[in-house]
């Protein structure tokens, strides 16, 4: 199953970057405020679709933008075709392919693949996650201070603006920096790789965070919510890091989500 989602990812992201020279006549369709598709997106999706579909006719498939497809069996695959859409529209080079499979409401597979930089990261359950075939771990900082975050801003969700800036002011006085740069799969995947110490955003989907979440903990992180629970595919919230950076970064942000 692994081998074929990343087959899978590297269709799509080989699709995606032959159009980068035909991103001014692209259409584009804005799904809300802030929120855009490309043909692109939905091309590159059908792509994905179509190689699980004709491995594995009877999984069910989550998508952002086909939605969901019902299968026979107990696996579920959970697509985003290109996460960083408004990156890529404007020729901003960060921006990838994010490919899940669950089995029985947990994750199998999880792969991200930056088809810019030619990079995969992947992972399967209990065998550890990879960069391009090589081991990957998260960083081992002990303490928040000195980390370099990243973040999302909500864009999408202009009424959850107070809550980001009061997150963002308490963990700004603390790391060394809080990067924002439009990719929360890709986000998830450098926490994985230790070129990212720790993460944090909310109202994202489950498409977003998946393979993600998965290749987080395979390289030896935690991925939670900002309570602390599991179920940030459900609430959209996620928080991710070693485990003793994330016990700083829940307090922080449970601190500041009370006050």
């Amino acid at each position: 199953m692994l081998n074929i989602a990343i087959r899978a990812a590297h269709n799509a992201g080989d699709f995606i970057v032959r159009k980068i020279n035909k991103l001014p006549d692209l259409k584009v369709e804005v799904k809300a405020v802030n929120d855009y598709v490309s043909e692109v997106d939905r091309e590159a999706e059908a792509r994905i679709i179509e190689e699980l579909l004709k491995a594995f006719p009877g999984h069910s498939i989550l998508a952002e933008e086909s939605g969901m497809i019902e299968g026979e069996d107990e696996y579920r695959w959970i697509i985003d075709p290109l996460d960083g859409t408004t990156n890529y529209l404007h020729g901003f080079p960060h921006y990838a392919v994010s490919i899940a499979c669950e089995h029985r409401g947990r994750m199998a597979h999880g792969v991200i693949y930056d088809p810019f930089k030619q990079e995969l990261f992947a992972a399967s359950r209990g065998d550890g996650a990879t960069l391009n075939n090589r081991r990957i771990r998260v960083a081992n900082l002990k303490t928040i201070e000195g980390a370099l975050i990243a973040t999302g801003f909500p864009f999408k969700n202009p009424d959850q603006l107070d809550e980001f800036l009061k997150l963002f002011n308490a963990f700004f006085s603390s790391v060394s920096d809080i990067r924002r740069a439009g990719s929360a799969a890709l986000d998830l995947a450098y926490v994985a790789a230790g070129r990212l110490d720790g993460y944090w955003e909310s109202g994202l989907n489950a498409w977003d965070l998946a393979a993600g979440a998965l290749i987080v903990r395979e390289a030896g992180g935690i991925v939670t919510d900002y309570s602390g629970d599991g179920n940030f595919l459900d609430n959209g919230q996620i928080v991710a890091g070693n485990p003793k950076i994330i016990t700083d970064m829940l307090g922080t942000i449970q601190k500041q989500l009370k006050a």
